[in-house]
């Protein structure tokens, strides 16, 4: 195992996944996990925060096993309220998942920030592994289609992702911060940076254009490894196939590597793509070939070890500078 902490980028479903698995393989205290708020959004007045509770039900062993996001056994007493008094349904609130979106509300409103939220809401979920918004600033990812220029969750949700996308912005990006959590943490030596299985352009990306984090996370010592949320051309979950081949890039593991290229040191690719190996090499980074389908716990599990043997075989070699 790995002495220092592991920093794990992540946005939804198949980002929590892999921190699921790295919460088995790591002891708590040596895991943090950061997430994307890009998709956060305000709906019926409530600050409604997707990738980050999608992280929190898992570890929390309350995400709905099927879907991967929400909560299992969720009723929907207050969505039927809804509908009958005439209310725009294209969202989805659970009744239980509510009780969460009113809190951290509420408790924004109070002016806790929502890395302190967070923490509140962990704390009392049990969960004793750091969750930290990548800032505490409000950001909002906008695509933009051919249809104009829609906020995340209209696009993902309300328009089931059916416009073409010609590009992405990140609304209140410039003013956005580091979390002054994670900035604590990449000075004390991380052994491993891992940047999840989850979209690189609506996830990934937003994290790492937080104004100066990028450099952060360069310029530390700690290997930089990313796993392929592509997988034989296609994504497991999500738009990001959809949303490459509309942008013109070719939809493979490839076009991954090509997109972190110089900023990552490692890519973990599914088997199916073993062929793109040299390809990959040759964009000056490490290559290594596992199973990444996480259909199961023990897949989950597995993919970690093999993510924590590859940082700690490259901090072996010498760390990454």
């Amino acid at each position: 195992m790995t002495e220092g902490q592991v920093i794990a980028l992540s946005g939804g479903v198949g980002g929590a996944k892999l921190v699921l698995g790295l919460s088995h393989v790591l002891p708590s205290d040596r895991l943090v996990v950061v997430t994307n708020t890009g998709d956060d959004f305000d709906h019926y007045g409530l600050r409604v925060c997707p990738d980050t509770d999608t992280v929190i039900y898992t570890l929390a062993d309350l995400a709905d096993k099927v879907q991967g996001w929400g909560r299992m056994g969720e009723t929907w007493s207050f969505m039927n309220a809804l509908r009958a008094l005439g209310g725009e349904d294209w969202f989805n609130l659970g009744d239980g998942d509510l009780a969460l979106h009113v809190l951290r509300s509420s408790r924004l409103r109070e002016g806790a920030s929502l890395t302190q939220v967070i923490r509140e809401v962990t704390r009392n979920l049990n969960i004793d592994i750091a969750i930290l918004p990548m800032c505490d600033q409000d950001v909002s990812t906008t695509v933009e289609t051919t249809d104009g220029h829609l906020p995340f969750q209209q696009y993902f949700v309300r328009e089931k992702c059916a416009p073409v996308v010609t590009g992405f912005r990140f609304d209140g990006i410039e003013n956005a911060v580091p979390n002054s959590d994670l900035v604590s943490a990449l000075g004390e030596n991380p052994s491993a940076i891992i940047l999840t299985p989850s979209n690189p352009y609506v996830s990934i990306d937003p994290i790492l254009n937080v104004p100066g984090l990028r450099e952060m996370l360069r310029d530390n010592k700690a290997p930089i490894i990313a796993v392929s949320p592509i997988i034989g051309g296609k994504a497991i979950k999500g738009p990001a196939a959809k949303m490459m081949a509309e942008l013109g890039l070719e939809v493979s593991a490839l076009e991954v590597a090509r997109h972190y290229q110089g900023f990552i040191d490692a890519l973990i690719i599914d088997e199916t793509d073993a062929s793109l190996v040299a390809d990959i090499a040759r964009l000056g980074m490490e290559v290594v070939v596992s199973q990444t389908v996480m259909n199961s716990l023990q897949d989950r599990i597995d993919l970690a070890k093999v993510t924590v043997g590859l940082a700690n075989r490259l901090m072996g070699e010498g760390g990454c500078d």
